[in-house]
């Protein structure tokens, strides 16, 4: 647009009444003459010819002008030649352009002007081409208007089409005195022609538009700054909660730049906390729905501002509400705070809306007349306006919600509905469940409105309900009662192994005895062997159920965890099979942990195992190793509440399987639940790996996703070593890893001590590649056997007779006096009577009357300094905390060889 401030002076008026065209092609003179000679030459040529020649050239030049003739005259008649002159020109085309009120101009190529109407002509003041000036020649002035005409000259030459609108002041053509501007639109295109391009140049004044949309323009302001500055808020909000627009009023009263509200403002949640049924609001398709609420805005400093909002929402012919229409009121103290009835409901309002208890009147079917906002939020519904408010919704009727609508068995809610309708109170609550996601459930009271019979103008409001959400409560049951039932198992579990490693112990005892006396050449020595294998096979099982117990006996050592899963590399690879990819990405600068190294390898082996079975066409498996810092709050009390508080390492083990169902992901950690075949699972595979990280300090989160597989993130404590003296002795050599013997399939242990193991058997699928034999090592010298023999009184206190025996008849074989004791008192008696001196005692730590703590407190009372060792199937912390602080004792787990046990009581002894 241009903003013309001068211009040449204005031309004289025009009185011309009509258009000029030269756009029609004049004849040629040159073909005339042409002819005229043709003629002329033919007449004296026929002058030289005989006569008789002549006449017959004479008659075919007649004919042939005849038949030019008469071709012409069906030419004309059919329309296909036009004589040219006024009647040519009254074609109803170019009429119609000769009277339009736009000026038109045609300019051929090179500047030519070749029409303009009469439009044109009046703008410009030219009666004739010689005198008419084109378009760029009478908008001229200011340098806007200069751009803008250079603008469309230039997209004329390059036949492209453009507009321009333009400000002259004086305007131009005529009554231009009668007014200071004017505001015209210029537009400029391509005509096609046949001969020669040209260009079709149109001139429309377009000021009145102009000044109608100003007008249009300012009226809206106007009301803009009416509706900003009105004693009343307002605002409107869409479907998501956002802030569409808010007056300067309601602005001002909450503490707000006017500039700042809207898109990319306040949230609704940031005004009006706990609001959320001002974006809830439910109808029928063309609906128009109005829905009074009393409540509390929050103002920018954090205070609140009492208001009544008239919520309108219109609904769209989908059922889908637009933005909303919301008139606020302010009901804060002021002016009118004399008034004693306002300022109570102002309070009533303040009082029931927030309030965490869910509150509302029904009719005896159920139907909402009133509710505060903790209902709303609780239950989702929002209740339709008071019939006494005239806000009815428009556009047809619209069910009234119900609250059974929002219950999941209404039975006892109708039953609940009918005895607080006719009056009696129900004090007994009753539990509900909500629909929708999540599981939610509440807590119901019912009880009458009003004792007396009701009008029909109360009946819609007969019952008051009140309601708690009991959803939290409920988990927590939940979980408490899950707990109870994992620990009345875990213990019942723990009983079962203690009394199982017992027997285990006497049958690895008296195997190892006959081992002794066997030789291997000795047809009954496979016998024995097989024998002891299945006994370690069975203490293998036991250990499960242990750790699921949590009363394993842990040997943690300071581990890197990286270099832990690379030792299992080869071993994973040939459990997973050609099928499963094996991928390793280990973090950087990886903190140490504090753990069971033979623990750890099984519960990445049950794991992986696991993850193997839930991939049977083949995927991919990807252990990750990282660093966790401190997330804040702490995990759940079960242990699998994702990354707890403090520094942790983290091993997530991730398949692309089939994934666990929802429903099925609480039961996952219970003992012998298992989805698999028969046969093909005990069900101990993920309890046992729960057991051992929650025994290990750690925490273990589980995230599954059906169809696109489970990730395994565990979380083990950072270990941070103490601070050490300047010379510390070289610790001891950690013994390597035992091999990996798997019990069934999808459960695997690690074997622990000289127990005879298995090899890991490979899936029936897998290719295991071919690896080549190491050189054969040269032979070294063979070494001594040590000696387990020794001399000494040794009291062996065991309440089973078969493991007493054993372990006595082993120990009086390698020299040592062996006083039995089948109890704790029968030991105490011993130790009291001193008949002999005692130099070690051997106790077992569960035993009935009195157990292994109980007794080496007694026996420090008459011997401060006798050497003891317990042994026992549960793990050492477990009773260590019965013990003395400081007390000092050796320990030695069930089951055990007669071996291990001789090594221990010779090391004690001579310790």
């Amino acid at each position: 647009m241009a903003d013309a401030t001068g211009s040449p002076a204005p031309m004289p008026p025009n009185p011309v009444t009509g258009s000029i065209d030269r756009s029609e092609q004049p004849g040629r003179v040159g073909l005339l003459l042409v002819l005229a000679g043709l003629l002329v030459g033919a007449a004296i040529g026929l002058s030289f010819v005989a006569n008789e020649q002549a006449q017959s050239l004479i008659v075919w030049l007649l004919a042939l002008l005849a038949m030019a003739g008469v071709f012409f005259l069906f030419a004309l008649a059919i329309g296909a030649i036009q004589l040219s002159g006024a009647a040519a020109r009254d074609d109803i085309t170019k009429g119609i352009v000769d009277a339009a009120p736009d000026g038109t101009l045609v300019v051929e190529d090179g500047g030519r002007l070749i029409y303009a109407n009469e439009a044109y002509l009046r703008l410009a003041g030219g009666d004739s081409f010689s005198n008419l000036a084109p378009v760029e020649r009478i908008f001229v002035g200011s340098p806007e208007v200069s751009e803008a005409v250079y603008r469309l000259s230039q997209a004329s030459r390059d036949g492209r089409a453009h507009t321009e609108e333009m400000r002259m002041a004086p305007p131009l053509g005529p009554g231009a005195a009668e007014r200071d501007f004017g505001w015209y639109r210029v537009t400029t295109r391509p005509l096609a022609r046949q001969r020669r391009a040209a260009a079709l140049w149109s001139v429309s004044d377009v000021t009145a538009e102009r000044e109608r949309q100003e007008n249009v323009f300012q009226e809206l302001q106007h009301a803009i700054d009416y509706l900003d500055h009105a004693p009343a808020g307002f605002l409107s909000i869409n479907p998501a909660g956002s802030i569409v627009y808010m007056n300067a009023t309601l602005a001002a009263w909450l503490g707000y730049d006017l500039a700042s509200v809207g898109p990319g403002g306040p949230h609704l949640s940031e005004i009006a906390p706990g609001a959320e049924m001002l974006a809830r609001t439910a109808g029928l398709p063309g609906e128009v729905r109005t829905d009074r609420f009393d409540l509390d805005l929050r103002r920018r400093n954090g205070h609140t501002l009492p208001v009544r909002l008239y919520h309108r929402v219109a609904f769209g012919k989908d059922g889908q509400p637009g933005a909303s229409r919301t008139f606020v009121i302010n009901r804060s103290a002021g002016a009118e705070a004399d008034e004693p009835q306002r300022a109570a409901e102002v309070r009533l309002a303040r009082f029931l809306n927030n309030s965490p208890i869910a509150i509302a009147t029904l009719d005896r079917t159920g139907r909402i007349a009133r509710a505060n906002t903790s209902f709303t939020r609780l239950f989702g519904t929002v209740p339709r306006p008071a019939e006494d408010d005239g806000l009815e919704g428009e556009g047809g009727t619209r069910a009234e919600p119900n609250l059974a609508d929002s219950v999941v068995d209404r039975t006892a809610l109708d039953a609940g509905l009918a005895r607080a309708a006719t009056g009696l109170a129900d004090p007994e609550p009753i539990e509900v469940q909500l629909k929708g996601a999540g599981g939610r459930s509440a807590r119901l009271w019912l009880s009458p409105a009003d004792g007396a019979e009701p009008s029909a103008a109360d009946e819609a409001e007969r019952v008051i309900l009140y309601a708690l959400d009991t959803t939290a409560q409920r988990q927590l049951e939940q979980q408490v009662a899950q707990a109870q039932k994992m620990n009345a198992v875990g213990q019942l579990a723990g009983g079962i192994a203690h009394d199982f490693n017992n027997v285990l112990q006497a049958i690895i005892g008296y195997s190892d005895l006959l081992l002794g006396s066997h030789k291997p050449t000795d047809p009954a020595f496979q016998d024995i062997m097989q024998i002891k294998q299945n006994a370690n096979r069975a203490a293998g099982l036991v250990r499960q159920l242990l750790a699921f117990s949590r009363r394993q006996t842990l040997r943690p050592e300071v581990m890197q965890v990286g270099e832990g899963l690379s030792e299992l590399t080869l071993l994973l690879k040939r459990l997973l099979g050609e099928r499963v990819a094996l991928e390793l990405k280990h973090g950087r600068d990886v903190w140490p942990v504090k753990a069971d190294v033979n623990q750890f390898e099984q519960v990445i082996v049950n794991l992986a195992v696991n993850a193997r079975d839930a991939m049977p066409d083949g995927g991919k498996l990807m252990i990750r190793t990282e660093n966790v810092a401190d997330p804040g709050p702490a995990a759940a009390a079960d242990g699998r509440g994702g990354a707890p508080a403090g520094d942790h390492v983290l091993i997530e083990v991730r398949d692309t399987g089939e994934g666990i169902p929802p429903e099925l992901m609480e039961k996952i950690f219970e003992p012998f639940f298992t989805t698999k075949e028969i046969g093909k699972g005990t069900g101990l595979g993920l309890s046992t790996v729960f057991g051992i990280v929650k025994q290990s300090g750690g925490t273990i989160d589980v995230q599954s996703k059906v169809g696109a597989g489970t990730a395994f993130r565990i979380y083990l404590p950072r270990h941070v070593p103490a601070q050490e003296p300047e010379e510390v002795p070289a610790p001891p050599p950690v013994p390597a890893p035992a091999p990996v013997k798997r019990t069934g399939e999808g459960d695997a242990f690690v074997q622990v001590g000289d127990t005879v193991t298995e090899p890991v058997a490979p899936p029936d699928d897998a290719k295991i590649p071919a690896i080549p034999a190491p050189a054969p090592p040269k032979p070294a010298p063979r070494k001594p056997a040590a000696d387990h023999t020794g001399q000494g009184i040794i009291l062996l206190v065991e309440d089973e007779d078969p493991v007493r025996a054993v372990n006595s008849r082993a120990l009086s074989a390698r020299g040592y006096t062996v006083l039995e004791a089948a109890s704790g008192l029968e030991a105490l008696a011993i130790v009291r009577e001193g008949s002999q001196p005692i130099d070690l005692v051997v106790s077992d730590v569960v035993m009935p009357e009195m157990d292994g703590p109980t007794l080496l407190r007694e026996v420090r009372k008459h011997q401060p300094d006798l050497k003891v060792i317990f042994v026992s199937g549960y793990a050492e912390d477990a009773f260590r905390k019965n013990l003395p602080e400081g007390e000092t004792f050796n320990f030695l787990p069930k089951p055990f060889s007669l071996k291990q046990l001789v090594e221990t009581v010779k090391k004690t002894m001579t310790g």
